[in-house]
């Protein structure tokens, strides 16, 4: 198996990541989730009623990424949905029942404010299961980014832990 490469996970200001020019892959110890969730802005004049949706997934990562014991591994986020990847499916669950932390009082908001708005905005979310080794990723020409920036990042180096690679598969 290839040397793990931990990078910091956020770069110092005016510093630009490390871009990996060879074949990398991410590597996780053990299960994890990752977890997509989204929103549609169906009606965009509603400003009122898509606004606080928008506002509150950036204030929930902040909150996460400031405690990593609550199991979020790591993110990506842009305008339209957001990936996350957890520890466990319970981490994820217990997070989002917590009555102490930002979800739960942000899901009964939602629900008071656009539950019965005829689909002024919508949301969504898919849940995935990974078990360990059940996976595949290659980076090139990137910096650590998604489940390496998640986890760890080492060259691709045909069959690893994770299972067979592209080059593996390729190459055979």
């Amino acid at each position: 198996m290839g040397k793990l490469i931990h990078a910091p996970a956020a770069m110092e200001k005016n510093k630009m990541p490390r871009i990996y020019r060879e074949r990398m892959q991410a590597s996780i110890e053990g299960d994890f989730v990752v977890f997509i969730i989204g929103m549609k802005i169906n009606k965009p004049w509603k400003v009122h009623k898509w606004w606080p949706v928008f506002t509150a997934m950036p204030r929930m990562l902040k909150e996460l990424q400031a405690n990593p014991e609550l199991g979020m591994l790591g993110h990506i986020a842009s305008f339209r949905f957001t990936v996350q990847y957890w520890k466990s499916f319970e981490h994820l669950e217990a997070y989002a029942r917590s009555k102490d932390h930002a979800h739960l009082p942000a899901w009964k908001a939602f629900n008071e404010s656009v539950g019965n708005s005829g689909g002024d905005v919508g949301i969504w979310h898919e849940t995935y299961r990974v078990r360990a080794g059940e996976y595949e990723s290659v980076y090139r020409g990137m910096p650590r980014f998604g489940l390496a920036q998640a986890g760890s990042i080492l060259p691709v180096t045909g069959a690893t832990k994770t299972g067979p690679t592209v080059d593996t598969r390729l190459n055979s």
